[in-house]
């Protein structure tokens, strides 16, 4: 854990952080979000996919959390804007009626990606809740956290 905060200067506003010094590195981070999902949306489950008259819940989820994470920097103001090198999102459900949204993101540079995978699984998670409330309220996004990072000062891994 840090010391201090990283985004206030030093009279305590804030402040975007300052990584010209910094050395370019490749960095990874995984996020995963979990959303739980009542009988009445697991029993349209088929061949690991929702089909509604919108189209196939989990690809637009895909593709509506890579595009977040692409605009991380214009979504969390002190964010740095950054191209990514890559975003991949797998989505896959587990025996608990639970979705499991897993975002990687990848960048070669002085700053780390951790917040573009947590906005793009949060995204993914939020558009599967979008897409099925037509069929039940009742879906909960239980948890975003970051489960992996590398690259940058020091890695993280969690376990679960």
């Amino acid at each position: 854990m840090e010391n201090s905060f990283t985004h206030l200067d030093s009279t305590g506003k804030a402040a975007m952080v300052d990584v010209g010094a910094k050395l370019v590195s490749r960095r990874t981070a995984v996020a995963r979000s979990v959303v739980a999902l009542p009988e009445a949306v697991w029993s349209q489950l088929n061949n690991g996919e929702i089909q509604t008259p919108k189209g196939a819940v989990f690809q637009i989820a895909i593709i509506a959390g890579i595009m977040a994470a692409k605009k991380t920097g214009e979504l969390i103001p002190l964010c740095h804007p950054l191209g990514l090198d890559n975003c991949h999102i797998a989505i896959h459900t587990n025996d608990q009626m639970e979705v499991i949204i897993d975002c990687t993101a990848t960048i070669t540079a002085k700053t780390g990606v951790e917040m573009e995978a947590l906005v793009g699984a949060s995204m993914a998670a939020l558009t599967i809740y979008d897409m099925c409330k037509a069929m039940s309220h009742d879906i909960v996004i239980k948890e975003t956290k970051l489960m992996q990072k590398t690259g940058g000062k020091r890695d993280f891994n969690r376990e679960q």
